[in-house]
């Protein structure tokens, strides 16, 4: 009776454990320790949920006296299996479609760089391939932004290049944004607050015409920087805000952490809209670069605010062995109406 009552209590905790890590958004959870991290990985959990089932399998059909505790764990993880495998399918596994583009549309490049490690050619060039109108660069130097930059310009893309370095001897605590000049001259806004332990930048249209673009970086969750990652998702949720906005970068973060951080019905982040949700790419991982990209963490996003339709992404795996542990996304931006 003993043994009936034990393995019942496991079965039961289990599956409440699992619930909490498949959806911890339900429990108000997810930006917690160990589950914030968890969650990050959806894809290899259910890979490795799924080896698990397989082994309980084996038990149950080989050991009589195990049968029904390991059927029924068995079926407890295969449930969580699917409901992630649900959840990642809602997502979208990757449409790399971009409708045909019009004079009106933005592209925009993001690569965290990884301390200029693809080199500024490489980087200029996937900027120039894309046609890129901004390109958000998270840990790189302002002389490789303005390498990039300058290069651009060779090929007939004219940028201009901002940088905010928080201090000049760690790269990652370097983010470069470039504009094209076909959008205007840009300002950088140096009296706004931005993310608490890696730079972000505000940027503004000097005329005061055109959306406010901001390139993101948010802290990373590790067990040190938790109250930080959590203050600069604050941020985020503020900075896109005011119906003209196009922000961009490494968030450090899948939509499962932006839970209950939109304003707008359907928005991810404050009211901005994430491009990868609306092209069917949610589930497509941009770090690590030496995991398959659907078994990686989608936490590079594009977002813009519901004036702006995304018309097509793509998560770049043709950069994999550049150096970066980041993947590059590319997405095209039409204005709405």
């Amino acid at each position: 009776m003993f043994r009936r009552i034990l393995a019942a209590i496991v079965i039961v905790a289990t599956a409440l454990a699992l619930l909490v890590v498949a959806w911890p958004q339900l429990f108000g959870v997810a930006q917690l320790p160990i589950l914030a991290q968890l969650v990050s990985l959806r894809a290899v959990s259910t890979s490795v949920g799924l080896g698990v089932v397989a082994l309980l399998a084996v038990v149950a059909l080989f050991v009589a006296a195990a049968r029904r505790f390991a059927g029924s764990m068995a079926l407890i993880v295969l449930v969580f299996c699917l409901i992630n495998l649900a959840v990642l399918s809602a997502r979208g596994f990757g449409d790399t479609t971009f409708a045909e583009a019009t004079d009106r549309d933005v592209t925009v490049l993001s690569w965290n760089t990884l301390g200029d490690r693809p080199g500024a050619d490489t980087i200029a060039q996937l900027a120039i391939e894309s046609g890129a109108d901004i390109v958000v660069l998270p840990e790189t130097s302002r002389d490789a932004g303005e390498a990039v930059a300058s290069l651009m310009g060779d090929a007939g893309l004219t940028m201009a290049a901002h940088t905010v370095s928080y201090d000049e001897i760690s790269k990652a605590r370097s983010t470069t944004l470039l504009i094209s000049s076909t959008l205007g001259e840009y300002l950088v806004d140096e009296l706004a607050e931005t993310t608490t332990v890696l730079p972000s930048v505000v940027a503004r249209p000097a005329g005061g015409t055109g959306p406010t673009i901001i390139a993101v970086h948010v802290v990373a969750p590790i067990e040190r920087e938790m109250a930080n990652w959590r203050e600069d998702l604050q941020w985020i949720k503020g900075a896109c805000a005011g119906g003209d906005v196009i922000m961009v970068g490494d968030f450090n973060s899948t939509l499962d952490h932006f839970a209950g951080l939109g304003t707008t019905s359907g928005a991810a982040v404050g009211e901005c809209f994430d491009a990868a949700v609306t092209t069917d790419n949610a589930a497509v991982g941009t770090w690590p670069a030496n995991f398959p990209a659907l078994l990686g963490a989608p936490i590079d996003h594009v977002m813009s605010t519901p004036n702006w339709l995304a018309t097509g992404m793509r998560v770049v795996e043709a950069q994999d062995d550049s150096g970066s542990d980041h993947r590059p996304i590319v997405a095209q931006l039409t204005p709405a109406g």
